[in-house]
């Protein structure tokens, strides 16, 4: 009997981390952890990895230097990303969950509909940082309208210009802020680009 093999796929998985695992990690969590600490600030995260579509190159430095074994990460639409969730769980060993309540990480889609994201665990008043990190990508880190960030990390304030914010997104922001020291984190991607949104942040119209 003989046993066909995809060696199409099995490429998607292997193939694409980081050229040197020690090194490269080091770099992306100190750019991430920046645009963390100081929202609005666009972190480059080209060049690091080559993940299959549609995970973008900062989605997927993200998580191949923040997750982990024990961080499950949730996808919202797994069926559109079987390739992406076996090269994620290849090379961080993170297992994908399908529930929601359990994500430590949140892969999401363009416009993906805030009103679901009240599902995602926002830590308790004992573990605050047992909460889900949000990967939302965009069309663009620029071209958008203008919002004001202002909170820890930023001087006076930030002016950003994402565009492709799913409705509401503002308005969750703010409830979100609102629960602080719980809440979620968010990371705006677009290609080899992010910028952080800790749940420190106050986001307004400009």
């Amino acid at each position: 009997m003989s046993v066909s093999i995809n060696t199409r796929s099995e490429g998607h998985v292997f193939e694409g981390g980081f050229a040197n695992p020690v090194m490269d990690s080091q770099g992306v969590f100190r750019r991430v952890m920046n645009a963390l600490g100081e929202p609005g600030t666009v972190a480059d995260l080209s060049g690091f990895v080559t993940p299959p579509a549609p995970l973008s190159q900062a989605a997927a430095a993200i998580l191949l230097t923040l997750a982990d074994y024990d961080t499950p990460v949730w996808f919202e639409k797994p069926e559109n990303n079987d390739d992406a969730i076996g090269w994620m769980s290849f090379h961080t060993g993170a297992p994908r969950t399908a529930d929601v309540f359990r994500a430590a990480f949140a892969v999401l889609e363009k416009m993906s509909p805030v009103e679901a994201w009240a599902k995602f665990p926002i830590g308790t008043s004992d573990y605050p940082d047992r909460s889900a990190t949000l990967i939302l990508p965009v069309e663009s880190l620029a071209g958008g309208e203008p919002l004001r960030l202002t909170g820890p990390g930023i001087e006076t304030e930030k002016v950003i210009t994402p565009l492709g914010l799913p409705q509401g997104f503002e308005a969750f922001m703010t409830e979100n802020r609102a629960a602080y020291p719980l809440g979620l984190d968010v990371l705006l991607v677009c290609g080899g680009e992010a910028i952080g949104l800790p749940r420190t942040t106050r986001i307004e119209e400009a």
